[in-house]
């Protein structure tokens, strides 16, 4: 088991367990609401992760599809693979020769802004998790446009919007109105919510969202059930159509991520790949994105790490996607320290926050709701601080290049 074992000890304690025991809900099985899609992505998906056997590469298969120009499936499989390890640098320096050639010097800048950390669901690695004792708190409409004011003076133009998954207190109209406001300071908005039908990611998107970001956290089933004890989160195949519903709804764009360090990271890293691949291939327009978050502690745990994803399995991650979806933008957070940050956008992440608090209502000193963070951050850089630190490598900051006509 790749995750600490005082993950699941530390909040399991009996009365929660016979709750859990109580309220059980079959993890496969959409609930009343959820829109079903005729789609056949979700089981190509899973076949390919469950016939993914990475310890049949050798040095042969790395190199050959290191020589590729275009790379396949089997390539992508192969350079995630253990026998890629000794050839990291090579992947690092294609890497590094494909983003160039597709983004130049570039790197994207934004930073998240959470507006509510309420929950309904039971994730047992989520500081934001219903039974987690934290503080709880909502930002009105005043209050987030004094957050996206004060946001705005740094320069940034793109923002992400993020709650707690809680229908309920976070509602698609509250979501939608927070876009609205967003829309007057910042160019590019994106948001990372709760999943939804497509008929209300289109309200969204009128709203002024332009892309959706989905963690599915592992696309193992049986390891997802357990991690996931209760909640609308808990319904695995409707988390994984997320994205596909959401370019029904008209996104331009959407975000894949498994939590690296829940489960073989190896075999979620490639069904994360494949899973982007196959919707850019059913939907051509769509613009792809990745993200790479390792486990982070929470409030109440800070045990909870990966044991098994360090930084050479991340940067092979990140280096795989690269070479296999070369136009995908890949985003690093500030779960990862400023050093490996610095070093994974150098080499193939084009993305990258600054200026960033998981917590509610942290951006402007004076406002009087707040509320505990999702997880601790490793990086704390302002956005100035970032910045300035990318053109030391000899990047280019950029705070927007989408023009609305």
């Amino acid at each position: 088991m790749s995750t600490d074992n005082h993950v699941n000890e530390s909040i399991l304690n009996s009365d929660i367990k016979e709750w859990q025991k109580k309220n059980r809900i079959d993890h496969m099985a959409y609930l009343p609401g959820m829109e079903v899609l005729e789609s056949e992505v979700q089981a190509q998906v899973i076949e390919s992760m469950n016939a993914y056997d990475y310890t049949i590469y050798t040095e042969k298969d790395i190199r050959r599809a290191l020589e590729h120009d275009n790379r396949t499936p089997e390539d992508f499989a192969a350079l995630l693979s253990p026998a890629a390890l000794p050839l990291l640098e090579e992947m690092a320096q294609r890497a590094r020769i494909e983003t160039r050639k597709h983004f130049g010097n570039g790197v994207y800048m934004f930073t998240p802004i959470y507006i509510a950390n309420y929950c309904e669901n039971f994730c047992i690695y989520c500081g934001f998790n219903c039974h987690n004792k934290i503080n709880r708190a909502q930002l009105n409409e005043e209050e987030i446009d004094k957050e996206m004011q004060e946001i705005a003076k740094t320069g940034l133009q793109e923002i992400l919007i993020l709650t707690g998954e809680s229908r309920s207190k976070s509602t698609v109209e509250y979501i939608g109105k927070a876009c609205r406001i967003a829309r007057k300071y910042f160019k590019v908005i994106g948001l990372e919510v709760y999943p939804m039908n497509s008929d209300e990611y289109a309200y969204l998107h009128e709203c002024g969202a332009d892309y959706v970001t989905v963690f599915q956290e592992t696309y193992n089933s049986e390891k997802y059930e357990t991690l996931h004890l209760a909640g609308h989160k808990r319904i695995f195949p409707y988390r994984l159509n997320a994205q596909e519903r959401a370019l029904k709804g008209g996104m331009r764009g959407v975000g894949f991520a498994a939590l690296l360090g829940l489960d073989d990271f190896r075999k979620d890293a490639y069904a994360t790949g494949m899973h982007a691949y196959l919707l850019q291939r059913k939907y051509p327009h769509a613009e792809i994105a990745f993200s790479c978050p390792r486990l982070r502690p929470i409030i109440n745990n800070d045990k909870i790490n990966p044991m098994d994803v360090h930084e050479p399995q991340l940067l092979q991650v990140v280096t795989a996607y690269r070479l296999f979806m070369p136009f995908a933008s890949i985003t690093v957070s500030t779960r990862e320290c400023a050093r490996v940050r610095d070093n994974l956008v150098n080499i193939a992440a084009t993305k990258i926050s600054a200026g960033v608090s998981t917590g509610i209502g942290e951006h402007v000193e004076d406002l009087e709701t707040k509320g505990d963070d999702q997880f601790e951050i490793s990086d704390g850089r302002s956005v100035e601080e970032v910045y300035e630190d990318l053109l030391h490598l000899n990047l280019q900051p950029v705070m927007n290049d989408y023009v609305y006509v």
